[in-house]
């Protein structure tokens, strides 16, 4: 009876929470890296070298970061519903504006202020997530959310192509309509954040009683496992939270060091232009499954940080092969499927480790902070990329750089291997936003 309860309550999570999550994720994601497939159109018609473009891509993630750690403090006192909606809407009016970015100062200044926007969605959710998923189903759910990054990827690439397709239609460039129409989801699921979403369980009218009386005693009954109190500035500056930091480094610096630069390196190898979007969208539809393979997998095992390492150790070979298969479309093509599965498999794995050791406000700022120091790497990739292309007119030294990052990231885990890796034993608590 508990087994046909705990299932029930972890579906209706799943499909009523957990992929409304994750279309906030898909939206964002796309409002984040859209600029990829722009960059062409708009060094045609803004004039911008690979250096400020790279820039300009990767200068999101210094605002992103400065801002992380207050939003989700803000987001633990106020509530996800509020804060996550007023997230969304406040980003999507910013990035409709990129379509007016006329100079390379308007192009940085609206990129820092896309990051202010967005800075806490990511860690707002996986904390937000505490409330409600117990320990041993937690990676592949977070798996489920973070399928947004390939699938946005796969999916906004045809619909970016048939975008910039319309260069000139109503006196506007491609790129503009691109980020016109990109827009629009992030709005639409802002406004309906702030209507539907609960705050905690209690909040959600679709659990009847007996099961929101389930989900309580579990989550209550794993925060009863978790590590002592300890004051947030000590917390923050802890070895393992800072090791955890400059893991999550090394995987940001390949995935973002290879979505911005996907579509101008297939380009090189011999894409035709029209048809990059539709390319872009098979290394990334297979990284979705497979992302959520090894999460299944991971959690059916109870394993973490193997299943991180070996992930990371793939994610490298493939992003290697990469730099010295460039020559070849269907090549590249497929050491970018091998490399994006890997360095994306790592990643809702990774975020079980914090989370077996945090709670309450220390949890909030905790999952901020790493994700902040972690997008150091993200703003790193696309600019030591585009500052190597530029340097050396080739994008083989950027690209493995970037698969050095990723195992980087692997031989991290490997080295936290004492840090809780039982699905069983992570154990945050389900607390809630203070009244």
């Amino acid at each position: 009876m508990n087994t046909m309860l705990a299932a029930r309550v972890v579906r209706k999570v799943r499909t009523r929470l957990v992929t409304f999550l994750a279309l906030l994720y898909f939206a964002a994601f796309i409002d984040r890296v859209n600029v990829g497939f722009a960059a062409t159109q708009m060094q045609r018609d803004l004039g911008f070298s690979p250096a400020v473009y790279g820039l300009g891509a990767g200068i999101f993630f210094l605002s992103y970061c400065l801002f992380e750690i207050p939003s989700n403090l803000i987001l633990h006192r106020v509530g996800a519903r509020r804060w996550l909606g007023r997230i969304m809407i406040t980003w999507g009016l910013i990035a409709a504006a990129m379509a007016g970015v006329r100079s390379v100062g308007g192009f940085y200044t609206l990129r820092l202020l896309l990051g202010i926007a967005e800075a806490g969605l990511f860690p707002g959710v996986l904390y937000y997530l505490t409330y409600w998923l117990p320990a041993a189903e937690r990676a592949r759910l977070i798996g489920t959310f973070m399928m947004a990054i390939p699938l946005s990827t796969a999916i906004s690439g045809p619909i970016s192509s048939g975008l910039l397709a319309l260069d000139g239609a109503l006196g506007l460039a491609g790129w503009q309509w691109l980020f016109l129409v990109e827009t629009l989801p992030s709005l639409v699921l802002g406004c309906l954040t702030l209507w539907i979403l609960p705050d905690v369980p209690a909040q959600a009218r679709w659990l009847n009683d007996e099961e929101r009386h389930w989900l309580e005693g579990t989550l209550a009954a794993e925060a009863a496992g978790t590590v002592a109190r300890a004051p947030l500035h000590r917390t923050l500056v802890s070895p393992r939270i800072l090791a955890l930091a400059a893991c999550y480094c090394g995987a940001d610096l390949g995935l973002y060091g290879v979505v911005f630069w996907m579509p101008q390196i297939l380009s090189a190898a011999g894409v035709a232009q029209g048809a990059v979007g539709y390319t872009v969208a098979v290394p990334y539809a297979i990284a979705a499954l497979g992302m959520l393979g090894w999460a299944r997998h991971s959690d059916r095992s109870g394993e973490r940080v193997r299943h991180m390492a070996l992930a990371a150790g793939v994610g490298f070979a493939g992003l290697s092969a990469t730099a010295l298969l460039q020559h070849s479309v269907p090549l590249t093509v497929l050491a970018f499927a091998v490399g994006v599965t890997g360095s994306l498999a790592m990643l809702p794995i990774f975020w079980t480790l914090p989370a077996a050791l945090l709670r309450g406000a220390a949890a909030a700022a905790s999952f901020a902070l790493i994700n902040a120091i972690g997008n150091i790497g993200s703003f790193a990739g696309p600019y030591l990329v585009g500052w190597i292309k530029q340097a050396s007119g080739s994008f083989t030294w950027g690209m493995i750089t970037v698969a050095a990052g990723v195992l980087i990231s692997g031989v991290i885990a490997l080295a936290l291997g004492n840090a809780p890796q039982r699905a069983r034993r992570a154990t945050p608590a389900p607390l809630g936003p203070r009244a």
